[in-house]
């Protein structure tokens, strides 16, 4: 009685069981029928039976959406550009040669590097996925697709460090994020250049701040008072009033007598501040990262799995990310060696 139930069973359990197909190696597998998301004994792939290529109507709003701020952008380097050459440069070479080609000279290296890194990040590769043999047991080895999964938009294997951009449409490796302002994800092959052009905006809106708040203070018309004011008479109500009124007055028709060439200098210098403080702080949270070891996207995820995974953070991994060798980054304290230092 008992044998006859436990065949029962066994017959029952596999029953429930199905047979189903890897996409790395292409060996059959029997899987029980609640496994959604499985994965390969022999390749190391996984399978999530639950994706689905997802359509995606708006993928050619979404790239000219990219690329009309692409050029918006590009615009505004060179309006700054081209305003601080013609506001700025005039005015120092008048006061001095030796200013004006000093002057000169910082502009162009600025205005060369930041152009260039942004071509660089917005039209370069932004990192494909290594190419890999897959979909046949000969030619796939043990463990050769280990975490590997099947992009169902892409059709060919996603490497555990490669996540599929929607608005690009393929796969890119070590993704960041989607950056619509460069018209690009930002992934391995040109994370580097971004960084470096967030350095170099940062500089030069700092550095065009500073010039036309110095030339803005050498053409600016003075200000001058309609009625001086008595200092032996004492200071009232009436006299403090008479005084911030006049003020006012002198303010608005010095900022009335401006010419041309000092409202530029105006709208750069509201302009390189303001720019210069959201870069900052997009340059600060991506050093971070790199500083982690992370993505930003890798950031996420971890968030949202609540995963444990500890990952060293020192500085060795900023020198890494913008080439340094290994010998020089070895000097470097990390975080773990201080630690253990303050322990003892």
């Amino acid at each position: 009685m008992a044998d006859s139930e436990d065949k029962e069973q066994f017959v029952a359990t596999v029953s429930e069981d199905h047979e189903t197909t890897c996409w790395g190696c292409g060996l059959r597998l029997i899987l029980p029928s609640n496994a959604p998301v499985f994965k390969c004994g022999w390749c190391g792939a996984v399978t999530n039976q639950n994706d689905k290529k997802r359509e995606n109507k708006w993928f050619w709003w979404k790239r000219l959406r990219d690329r009309c701020f692409v050029f918006v952008l590009l615009g505004f380097m060179l309006l700054v550009i081209g305003g601080g050459l013609w506001a700025v440069l005039p005015i120092l070479f008048d006061n001095s040669l030796f200013a004006g080609v000093l002057h000169s000279f910082i502009a162009a290296v600025l205005s060369l590097s930041t152009l260039s890194t942004f071509a660089l990040a917005s039209f370069g590769c932004a990192g494909t996925p290594p190419i890999i043999q897959w979909g046949s047991y000969p030619v796939v080895g043990k463990g050769h697709l280990e975490n590997y999964t099947f992009c169902h938009d892409c059709l060919k294997p996603k490497s555990p460090r490669s996540h599929h951009c929607r608005s690009c449409g393929f796969c890119i490796l070590d993704m960041d994020h989607h950056c619509p302002f460069i018209g690009n994800c930002v992934g391995a092959a040109n994370h580097r250049h971004f960084i470096l052009f967030l350095i170099s905006a940062v500089a030069s809106m700092l550095y065009v701040a500073f010039m036309s708040a110095y030339v803005g203070s050498q053409i600016w018309p003075p200000l001058t008072y309609r009625q001086p004011l008595d200092p032996l008479s004492g200071i009232n109500s009436d006299v403090a009033w008479r005084t911030l009124t006049e003020s006012f007055l002198a303010l608005l028709n010095s900022a009335l007598l401006l010419t041309a060439r000092g409202l530029v200098l105006v709208y750069l210098f509201f302009a390189g501040i303001s720019v210069q403080i959201g870069l900052s702080v997009l340059l600060w949270q991506q050093l971070s990262y790199i500083y982690e070891g992370k993505t930003y996207l890798s950031h996420l995820s971890a968030q949202r799995t609540a995963t444990d995974e500890v990952v060293e953070k020192d500085c060795k991994n900023i020198l890494l990310f913008f080439g340094c060798p290994f010998s020089v980054s070895r000097l470097l304290p990390t975080v773990r060696d201080s630690q253990k230092r303050h322990r003892k």
